[in-house]
């Protein structure tokens, strides 16, 4: 069934491979977890997992199917209208934003009731953006007028926006973003300029931005959680107390008691309980599946003919690398806690749905690889069969 779905694909086997691992990591992982999610919504596990998460899992798989069938150059024009669309959403977002788990970084959709969050829009946006942006000022690519300046002008504004509610995201992309200016040849000099402005920017948040209070306690309870009050490090003490009872094997799918105490256990913190669950050995094959995706990822970079294609895989494969990075090394307590998502694992619609559109645009272009490569290798074999004699030569 496997092999029939991955003949049916085009594009780097080796990542759809790791899809659908990461997909069935997720519905069993999301299936433990939300145990006390259902008990206080008054359902069953079943009905909640259904209806919620693996509906997500499987649109998430039909769009990464439908991203990856579209040609990747389209995305250059439609990440124009993503950015258009991506900052009124961002302002509306801070003013009228919903709030959920103490931070105004969701909109509720109308009619339907759904909530989403803006800052998953905005990745997507500004990497493709960021892109077709390099891409297209190659030549001019030293010219700060002409080049710098545009540029760096729709990073820092997506940057501000999303920073003043969801702080972690920002420094996330805004890293992806240096990245991406350090492969589109930005020089030093002016990406030096850029970190320098973006640290003045990141102080201001932290000091002056709406949230200032959650930053300042969150980062003090990672550097002193010894002087903190017990509410204040919860949720990191009960990671690591998943950590710790898991031991390397584990103590099996569906027998963690750490989910019971953990305030989100199915988002934030389910690298905790897959550690709990399936032991050390279960976090290990976890990473090493997202190291593994980041190596075919930096492999289509380098085979991808056109600056475009490589300047968006890259973007977009290490915004997903980072993201999940970042969430691990909070569950194991590398790190204040950011309520970043696990990428393709945790629950989250807007994360869940956007994450596979990343995964299908980095197919798209390892498609076109593929097709790019396997019409030279014919045109090939067509010369050497008319050198040889086997086709008649053209007059």
């Amino acid at each position: 069934m496997l092999q029939a779905f991955l003949n049916k694909t085009k594009g780097d086997r080796w990542i759809w491979l790791i899809i659908i691992l990461l997909s069935l990591i997720s519905i069993m992982a999301v299936y433990s977890a939300t145990g006390a999610l259902a008990y206080r919504k008054g359902e069953a596990v079943e009905k909640l997992l259904i209806t919620k998460h693996l509906i997500f899992v499987l649109l998430g798989i039909a769009m990464i199917y439908v991203a990856h069938l579209l040609d990747y150059r389209y995305y250059a024009g439609i990440s124009k209208i993503l950015m258009v669309i991506t900052i009124p959403l961002l302002v509306y977002t801070l003013i009228f934003g919903t709030n959920l788990n103490d931070a105004s970084r969701w909109v509720k959709i109308p009619v339907i009731g759904l909530t989403f969050q803006t800052s998953d829009l905005a990745k997507l946006a500004l990497i493709t953006f960021l892109a077709r942006m390099l891409t297209k000022k190659q030549e001019h690519i030293k010219n700060v007028k002409e080049s710098f300046i545009p540029i760096m002008g729709s990073v820092c504004v997506v940057f501000v926006l999303i920073a003043l509610a969801n702080l972690s995201t920002a420094l996330m992309l805004f890293g992806v973003s240096i990245l991406l200016l350090i492969i589109g040849r930005i020089s030093i000099k002016q990406i030096s300029i850029v970190c320098a402005g973006g640290a003045v920017l990141l102080l201001l948040v932290v000091f002056l931005g709406p949230r200032r209070a959650t930053y300042a306690s969150r980062v003090n309870s990672f550097l002193h959680p010894e002087l903190q009050n017990s509410d204040k490090t919860f949720q990191a003490d009960q990671s690591k107390i998943a950590l710790a009872t898991g031991g390397f094997f584990g103590k099996g799918p569906g027998n963690s008691t750490q989910r019971n105490f953990l305030p989100h256990p199915y988002s934030d913190f389910i690298f905790a309980i897959i550690i709990e669950e399936w032991g050390t050995l279960g976090g290990i094959v976890v990473m090493m599946l997202y190291l593994i995706l980041l190596y075919r990822c930096i492999k289509i970079v380098t085979k991808a003919p056109k600056a475009f294609g490589a300047l968006l895989a890259a973007g977009l494969s290490f915004s997903l690398t980072i993201q999940a990075f970042a969430n691990m090394a909070v569950a194991v307590g590398l790190g204040p806690v950011t309520g970043v998502p696990l990428p393709l694992v945790s629950m989250g619609g807007t994360s869940m749905i956007f994450t596979s559109i990343a995964f299908g645009i980095i197919l798209s272009v390892s498609k076109d690889i593929e097709e790019t490569t396997a019409g030279k290798e014919t045109e090939e074999k067509i010369k050497n069969k008319v050198i040889i004699g086997e086709i008649p030569a053209m007059a």
